[in-house]
């Protein structure tokens, strides 16, 4: 199966673990906001420190317009493989389109690594 049309960038699989251990760390130790209601809320406020962004959802137009509203204000965003995994990640016991980390607490330095390597991936453009 190919990727939806939403996802962007394919994201290499060294750094889907990074991703999910920052969304971890954070939700214990800063901020998280978990769905894709919170995640779209986040962004239009400028609040965001990373979008994580599910690629397994169904159907795509749930979670489609994150991306272009990343992108639009300028906020740093990626994907995981599946929603199961996001949704262990936030501590929930259902799965998660998509989450919003507002506050990275003491996944700050997780959090920086994977927003420069994201940035180099998608041509140097950085999100600061």
């Amino acid at each position: 199966m190919g990727k939806a049309y939403y996802v962007k960038f394919e994201t290499p699989e060294d750094l889907v673990s990074p991703i999910l251990e920052a969304v971890r760390v954070a939700s214990t130790s800063g901020k998280v906001k978990k769905g894709t209601n919170e995640a779209t809320k986040a962004i239009e406020r400028g609040t965001s420190k990373l979008i994580v962004i599910a690629e397994d959802v169904e159907p795509p137009e749930v979670v489609a317009h994150l991306p272009i509203l990343c992108e639009e204000q300028g906020a740093a965003y990626a994907f995981v493989p599946n929603k199961e995994e996001l949704g262990k990640s936030l501590g929930i016991d259902i799965t998660s389109a998509a989450a919003a980390i507002l506050d990275a607490g003491d996944a700050q330095h997780i959090v920086d690594q994977v927003t420069t390597k994201i940035a180099e991936l998608k041509g140097g453009k950085s999100e600061q």
